[in-house]
């Protein structure tokens, strides 16, 4: 009776490329998905003919090759940079911390003056180490940085003072003594030409897809018509689930904690707002954290002229609540203690497969949820 090899909970980048690999081995797959859109928070709403991403700025990059193959094989990939522009009180900053950014801070030119100007400002730790996040950042970067660059930003972004954070939120913070504003160090980066809709939706071609599906949603469990928790062994021999893990155990060890983001979109009769996708707001005077104008994630130089309008969106950074879209885990020794307890349990699963950001309670850059679900499909496909 069973129609499927594999259901599917989620059409996010994990969901979508699981199917992908298990349907070129001759699988059949069903994905079910809760919103009436495919793509998870890689969706893109095209705004006056700009591809917005609705849930957030996403630059996809990666070292390995294997992956980077797999996605161009499925849309091409352009040459965007990220190269993200800190605005202080008024006052401009290049991302990541580099010989430009030092030199914008202090006036240094030199490798040698940058360091020596960084070690005078760095806290010494006693044997215990760092404490809080504050002592670990100052430990890293020193005083100056730290104020100017990641104090306010990072409370806006977590909604308490850094003193009350736990240290290993930044387990590191790297410096470049180089002229070099490239965010990420990856061999490849890129944006997919015409958004990441093209990128999902290729990896779903051929796939059966249910939308505005809730499979936590047992109304419809009796009647078959679509796949739930209690019915999916009558679809499917196997279940992959990515959606939230707590909840797929009905919150029975309480509820895991998010933070959100807010998001004020508008469009703009202009056609160059700030010149940069991402500028991050690093002071407290402004409520958000960052502004994303989405028109240069995909056009470059004197070509964003060509669009006499442009789209920006405000994020704000906020505490979840039941309803809202859960982003970011709160790693804290509470979440931690109740992660240990579901993932316990769905250990014990044989046909059930917990994967991605929600499902591991853990968040991840989009190159590692493909090389995940790579040695996953190794693992279950023959």
């Amino acid at each position: 009776m069973k129609k499927y090899d594999f259901v599917i909970v989620g059409a996010g980048l994990y969901g979508a490329t699981f199917a992908y690999l298990a349907n070129r081995a001759g699988k059949h797959c069903l994905v079910v998905e809760a919103r009436d859109h495919v793509g998870g928070n890689l969706y893109c709403e095209n705004i006056e003919g700009i591809n917005v991403h609705k849930y957030g700025a996403h630059i996809f990059h990666t070292s390995n090759r294997q992956v980077w193959n797999l996605v161009n094989s499925i849309v091409e990939f352009n040459r965007y940079t990220n190269c993200p522009v800190a605005n202080y009180h008024g006052r401009l900053f290049n991302l990541p911390f580099n010989m430009n950014t030092f030199y914008q801070l202090w006036g240094v030119t030199t490798p040698d003056e940058a360091q020596t100007k960084i070690g005078s400002q760095r806290l010494a730790l006693g044997p215990e180490g760092a404490r809080n996040l504050e002592e670990q950042a100052l430990s890293l970067v020193g005083r100056d940085i730290y104020d100017t660059l990641i104090k306010e930003y990072t409370e806006k972004q977590w909604g308490r003072k850094c003193c009350e954070l736990p240290a290993f939120i930044i387990r590191r913070l790297p410096l470049r003594f180089v002229f070099d504003n490239n965010y990420f160090q990856d061999i490849y980066q890129g944006i997919p030409v015409g958004g990441y809709n093209r990128l999902i939706e290729g990896l779903l071609d051929g796939v059966d897809v249910m939308t505005g599906v809730d499979f936590l949603d047992e109304n419809h469990s009796l009647q078959n018509q679509h796949p739930t928790r209690s019915n999916w062994r009558m679809w499917a021999d196997r279940l992959v689930f990515t959606g939230k893990i707590d909840a797929f155990y009905d919150y029975c060890h309480g509820k895991l904690e998010y933070r959100t983001v807010k998001f004020e979109t508008e469009v703009l009769d202009t056609s160059n707002y700030q010149g940069n996708a991402v500028v991050n707001y690093t002071d407290s005077t402004k409520p958000y954290t960052r502004i994303i104008e989405h028109k240069h994630f995909e056009t470059f130089g004197d070509d964003v002229y060509s669009n006499p309008k442009t789209v920006i969106s405000k994020e704000y950074s906020m505490e979840w609540k039941d309803g809202m879209e859960a982003f970011y885990p709160v790693n804290d020794n509470r979440n931690h203690n109740i992660l240990q307890k579901y993932q316990q349990m769905a250990s014990m699963e044989t046909d059930i497969t917990f994967g991605g950001r929600l499902a591991e309670y853990k968040y991840y850059d989009m190159a590692p949820v493909i090389e995940q679900v790579i040695d996953k499909c190794k693992e279950l496909l023959p």
